[in-house]
Order: structure tokens, then sequence, then C-alpha cells
């Protein structure tokens, strides 16, 4: 099995800063993609970022500019780095990652528990 735990959520004013960690563990082969999702109250979930085995990277447009998202390969874990934060990306903010736990086979698709990002003055 495969376990995703995210850690750094919390509060901030609008215009400051979080850095959201989340640590995969268990029988992971290979990584193809981590994504960092968000889910708001009375909204549907939605990709924030998102960072591909290579290293390549997508943003929601409402994030571009201001979250960036990076793997440490060796701990195994993906950051998601947000500046300039504003009341509108309060959400629960949750890590998935698509995971082959042998070579062979397809991979599984995992989630972690959320994180809860309230940016409030």
């Amino acid at each position: 099995q495969v376990q995703l735990v995210e850690s750094g959520g919390g509060l901030v004013q609008p215009g400051g800063s979080l850095r959201l960690s989340c640590v995969a563990s268990g029988s992971i082969f290979n990584i193809d993609v981590v994504g960092w999702y968000r889910q708001a109250p009375g909204k549907e979930r939605e990709l924030a970022a998102r960072i591909i085995r290579g290293g390549s990277t997508d943003y929601a447009a409402s994030v571009k500019g201001r979250f960036t998202i990076s793997r440490d390969y060796a701990k195994n874990t993906v950051y998601l780095q947000m500046n300039s934060l504003k009341p509108e990306d309060t959400a629960v903010y949750y890590c998935n990652a698509r995971v082959w736990t042998t070579s062979r086979g397809s991979p599984n698709d995992y989630w972690g528990q959320g994180t809860q990002v309230t940016v409030s003055s």
C-alpha cells in the first residue's frame, strides 16, 4: 500500500506565504505524477498544480505566478510553495499521486487526507 501525508496548512493573512508538503511512503516502485488539488466549501475539487516525472509542471491559471510545485526525489516528497495568498485560496488542499507499486501492470491513484489552508485577516 501507499500512504500520502500532507502537512503545512494553517491560517495566514492575505499576502502571506505557506509551504505544503506531501510525503509518500509504502510500496513505491515509481511515481508518474503528483498533484495538489484543492476544494473550497461548496465547490468542486480542482487541480492547483502538478509535477510530472521528469520535472515538467502545470498550474491552474488562478495560481500561476504565485504557487510553485517542486519535488525531492530522495525524500519522496512534493512541496507546494504558496506566495501572495488570497482569501479565495482558502480550501482543503489534497495531495494526489499516480504510483507504480511494481514494474508491471498499471499505476494507481492515491490521495492524502488533506490539509486546511485559510487565508483571512
